[in-house]
């Protein structure tokens, strides 16, 4: 998990951000990895790779990696561009705050706001909300017959 989402999103109830913007950006990490896209840092000794194009051929990935890949490709479709290519910077490639601020030559404490926008378009695009809400429409169905009681009240 970055640091960056740890530090505002644990600081108890007034934290700036929810335990939901938390929860999205673990759940884009996750999916991050799952599609295999971090860049390699060491050579591959591994004898399928030998006399292969340097990335992975499509056909190559595995059925979750495809997957995955399809799903962050929706994602950076259907947010906004600017808060994707926050939360890449920042969840996926670890950045600092203040590194993406200067880079980009934005006002101080806008990189945490666009942050929090785009964690909150993340969250809503995975399903995720401030409260837990139980499907209420129905009431809980025993699959048991009713048992009749075991002890009868003296009294009756």
């Amino acid at each position: 998990m970055p640091e960056a989402i740890l530090r505002l999103g644990t600081c108890g109830p007034g934290a700036f951000l929810g335990q939901h913007h938390v929860e999205a950006a673990a759940r884009l990490v996750r999916l991050f990895a799952r599609a295999g896209l971090r860049q390699r840092v060491t050579m591959s000794y591994d004898p399928a790779r030998v006399g292969k194009s340097a990335g992975p051929a499509q056909a190559d990935l595995a059925d979750s990696a495809a997957d995955a890949r399809r799903v962050l490709n929706r994602l950076a479709r259907l947010l906004p561009a600017d808060c994707w290519n926050m939360l890449v910077d920042v969840c996926l490639y670890d950045r600092g705050l203040q590194d993406i601020e200067a880079q980009r030559q934005w006002p101080r404490r806008a990189a945490k706001l666009v942050l929090r926008i785009g964690l909150d378009q993340l969250a809503s695009a995975f399903g995720l909300d401030e409260c837990a809400r139980g499907n209420d429409r129905r009431s809980v169905q025993a699959w048991l017959p009713e048992r009749p009681p075991m002890f009868q009240d003296p009294a009756s």
